[in-house]
């Protein structure tokens, strides 16, 4: 009797052995399950900047708006008769201006080092 415990324990095993450690056995479909599950959040996060993507195009394709705002974002560019204002944060050097061509109509700003400035009050270095 005690041998055929064995042995039909032994056959369970060996019929049980595929089904949880072998080629579509659960652990298999379980890790494969894990890779669906990854892969629906990447395509989830892809389809969202897909129609982010198409609202862009749409609104690019109808409307005046978003070229006008890329155009100023990106390429710097200004209305007519408007005027460009950077404010730096405090300690930050100034970038050099380099003077834009003369066009026709306009007068030429005039530039800081042309301008003149009156005397501080303060003592410089060789006054001290």
């Amino acid at each position: 009797m005690r041998l055929l415990f064995v042995g039909l324990l032994l056959l369970a095993g060996l019929t049980q052995y595929p089904l949880w450690m072998g080629r579509g056995g659960w652990f298999d479909v379980w890790d494969l399950q894990m890779k669906v599950s990854d892969q629906r959040t990447v395509n989830d996060g892809l389809a969202s900047r897909n129609k982010a993507l198409a609202a862009e195009i749409e609104d690019l394709r109808t409307g005046t708006e978003a070229a006008e705002e890329r155009a100023r974002s990106e390429l710097s560019m200004l209305k007519q008769g408007e005027v460009f204002v950077q404010v730096l944060p405090a300690g930050v050097k100034a970038p050099d201006v380099k003077a834009a061509p003369a066009r026709p109509g306009v007068k030429p700003a005039q530039t800081p080092a042309a301008t003149t400035t009156a005397p501080t009050s303060r003592p410089t270095a060789t006054q001290r």
